[in-house]
């Protein structure tokens, strides 16, 4: 490793001097000095094995990630994906020590003083394990991505359960997680990505494969081996190289898979640049052999709302395959599962109750309906989607009626408040018989971003009409959620979502190793906290 030489001779010539006329600092300088013998052995005798303490979860056993513990003279611990902590402070070692335990979604209950933690009598070599109970109906299970993953096990000698327990690809941080099936592996893309050796990392999207959980992948309970795509340095390599718009910052989103005019299976992605504005639109193919993405097309302006964007899913209607996607933060927007169906924008449609070829003008807005005066939702081209606000505008208009069917007026199952979603991510599930929406809300009581809820419809576009929390952050981020239907467990019946975990839009101070990463959550959709209702009637199936 080079180091940059200080560029005045000058200051290097004074910095020598104060450190050779420093107190003791010759004499700390000779090597055969027996003063610093002493010290080195005095410090060698201070190395003793850490004191190992496990939080898990006191519904299931298991440990909890992401739990933070604070001594009485404030210094923090996080917990790694083994919910592992190894405690080593010098001079509280063999001593009773007081931690406070925090954790969005947990909690324990507080003593007469309100302290919410426990007391440990800390010994080298020795362990504790401590329980917190679930406020999440969902349950937190590990890191996916940055450095130290299972630090704290590693430390203390436990085996991990993914091959590169404490860095890999170099990566620090990743937004943003794509996923798709595709030669018979799992795809995974991420936006900016955070490096060891500079502030400023990888700003044109990072991959990486894993092995499908039945075909020699880990269970998903466990964790996910990534296999990143890097260059000859160890870190990530761009998988954007640089399009005709010339901007520096490219993200991806919306994949796909379709057969080309060869026959050919093609992973498509959607794609936008920034510098650092928007600058474009369009879709990109991957190269198999180059192992990076190559521009198909740019579609005609940057500003139109048909472009595929947000989580992608498949699904069929009357013998017909579309990719559904969630770019304008709803299920509203589709395009037929073939490849030159995908490059042509003018093939794109919305779900949408505006006339055909208009567009939503507030009061002055221009409804469809029939000659009976009910109101005409479906999928339409050349008009743009009715989002979930300006469907509640219209309500508080009087445009839409009482009577009107509305799609993404999502409430609260507990309270009937309005949950307004920021992101989401929509399959269809067997185990319930209908498309599952993980979202994420905007402006929740707890954090603007950082709420997560569960909700399901008989049809992928809706009606979307209730919702139950299912994790809770305290001002902190969590977005961009992503579910992850070749996870699923049981015929559905446990299901994987992850998301960006980030002090974004908070003025909270950064979760070390955490922060800017992805983490996995598990929802059984069998627990009765959910209050789901017994399936009733015939949902419109993918297949």
């Amino acid at each position: 490793m080079k180091l940059r030489p200080w560029k005045s001779a000058g200051i290097w010539a004074c910095v020598m001097l104060m450190v050779m006329t420093a107190p003791g600092a010759a004499m700390a300088m000779q090597a055969g000095d027996s003063s610093a013998d002493l010290n080195v052995s005095s410090k060698k005798k201070m190395v003793q094995e850490p004191f190992m303490i496990k939080v898990v979860d006191a519904e299931t056993g298991r440990g909890i990630p992401l739990v933070q513990l604070k001594t009485t003279n404030n210094v923090l611990y996080y917990t790694d994906s083994a919910g592992v902590v190894a405690f080593d402070e010098p001079g509280l070692m063999d001593q009773t020590v007081f931690f406070h335990l925090s954790s969005d979604g947990y909690d324990i209950p507080a003593d007469m003083f309100g302290n919410r933690g426990y007391a440990v009598q800390i010994a080298p070599g020795g362990m504790m394990t401590v329980e917190m109970n679930r406020v999440n109906i969902a349950e937190r299970l590990y890191r996916i991505t940055g450095q130290g993953i299972y630090r704290d096990s590693v430390l203390l000698g436990q085996e991990a359960p993914i091959q590169e327990p404490l860095i890999n690809g170099l990566v620090m941080g990743q937004d943003s997680v794509q996923t798709i099936e595709y030669n018979d592996k799992l795809y995974w893309f991420w936006g900016d990505t955070d490096r060891p050796a500079y502030p400023l990392g990888n700003f044109r999207v990072t991959g990486a494969t894993s092995e499908l959980p039945h075909k020699g992948g880990l269970d998903p309970d466990v964790g996910v081996n990534l296999n990143y795509f890097t260059k000859e340095d160890g870190f990530v390599k761009s998988l954007v190289p640089q399009l005709p718009d010339g901007a520096g910052i490219a993200w991806v989103f919306g994949l796909m898979t379709a057969k080309d005019s060869t026959g050919q299976e093609r992973l498509l992605a959607g794609y936008s640049t920034h510098n650092p504005e928007l600058s474009a639109f369009g879709i990109l193919a991957f190269n198999d052999t180059k192992k990076e993405f190559e521009q198909v097309v740019q579609f005609p302006s940057k500003d139109d709302w048909r472009h595929p964007g947000g989580q992608a899913s498949y699904y069929e209607e009357d013998g017909k395959g579309y990719w559904l996607f969630t770019e304008h933060r709803m299920p509203n927007l589709r395009v037929a599962a073939s490849y030159d169906a995908i490059i042509d924008y003018t093939q794109y449609e919305s779900f949408t109750c505006l006339t055909p070829g208009t567009t939503y003008k507030g009061a002055q807005t221009s409804l469809e309906r029939d000659e009976n005066g009910n109101l005409v939702w479906g999928w339409k081209k050349d008009t743009p989607p009715l989002t979930q606000d300006q469907e509640k505008e219209l309500t508080q208009l009087g445009l839409l009626k009482a009577d009107d069917p509305q799609y993404y007026q999502l409430k609260d199952a507990d309270t009937g408040e309005a949950v307004r979603i920021a992101s989401s991510s929509i399959e269809w599930n067997d185990y319930r018989q209908r498309y599952v929406m993980i979202g994420q809300q905007i402006e929740g009581k707890t954090s603007v971003l950082g709420e997560i809820w569960y909700a399901e419809a008989p049809s992928p576009q809706g009606p979307w009409t209730k919702a139950k929390k299912i994790v809770t952050h305290n001002n902190y981020t969590f977005y961009n959620v992503a579910q992850h239907k070749y996870f699923n467990k049981d015929g559905g019946r446990v299901i994987y979502f992850e998301g960006t975990y980030t002090n974004t839009f908070t003025d909270h101070v950064p979760t070390p190793r955490y922060n800017y990463n992805q983490v996995m959550y598990k929802l059984d959709l069998a627990n009765p906290k959910l209050g789901l209702e017994p399936v009733q009637g015939t949902a419109h199936h993918p297949e």
